[in-house]
């Protein structure tokens, strides 16, 4: 499955981009949520979501790199998100927070940074619908490819194969042709791609593409 990150489409013509990806073979809108705290970045919030949720016929994918991201979970759903992902790193009490989720009619998805070990979600992995696997540090698009992805998405299965779980495995930073082929073959379901589909020549014919993996 294919979530083409809006993070880097053109804010200028944002409804123009959103319909590349609806007339695609995309599965997702992929909106990366930022706070300027938890990551070193600012992007966008409930507004913009509310507003791509008019345009968008695919779920919206919301992944939220912010500090609490607690206070904010039913406003996210209110605004139209589909799956809410929240990082590990954020959570003091991320049972708690994937019941949240849950509970306001959402898919809990919970997001590891390159540095964090698959490890962590062991005694949680049977509650999560998917788990987003960062391959870049969060916080700018076009960054390299992290390597060690790969073995990380292939101890993922691994342990969600161990539970009979259904939950998807998510890489988000650095997908291409090349690298996205290679995590499909590790056992990754989504790819999430910003970058490599709105600064190419022909957006829609490279998602289609990248579906073809």
């Amino acid at each position: 499955m294919i979530a083409p990150s809006i993070l880097a489409a053109n804010f200028n013509h944002l409804e123009k981009d959103i319909e590349v990806i609806n007339r695609s073979e995309a599965d997702f809108v992929h909106c990366d949520v930022m706070d300027g705290v938890f990551v070193p970045n600012i992007s966008f919030g409930i507004p913009v979501i509310k507003q791509v949720k008019k345009i968008a016929e695919k779920p919206l994918d919301v992944h939220l790199m912010i500090v609490d991201p607690d206070k904010f979970i039913a406003d996210f759903a209110a605004a139209g998100a589909s799956y809410l992902t929240v990082h590990y790193e954020a959570c003091n009490h991320l049972h708690r927070t994937v019941s949240q989720i849950k509970a306001n009619g959402m898919k809990a998805s919970v997001c590891l940074n390159p540095h964090t070990p698959v490890a962590v979600l062991e005694d949680i992995i049977s509650e999560l619908n998917m788990v987003l696997l960062m391959s870049v540090n969060p916080g700018f698009g076009g960054q390299k490819f992290i390597a060690n992805t790969y073995k990380k998405v292939t101890q993922l299965r691994k342990l969600i194969d161990s539970v009979n779980s259904d939950c998807l495995i998510e890489v988000d930073g650095g997908v291409n042709f090349e690298t996205g082929k290679s995590l499909i073959e590790a056992g990754a379901d989504v790819l999430v791609a910003g970058s490599f589909v709105f600064k190419s020549e022909n957006p829609e014919k490279t998602i289609n593409d990248l579906k073809l993996l």
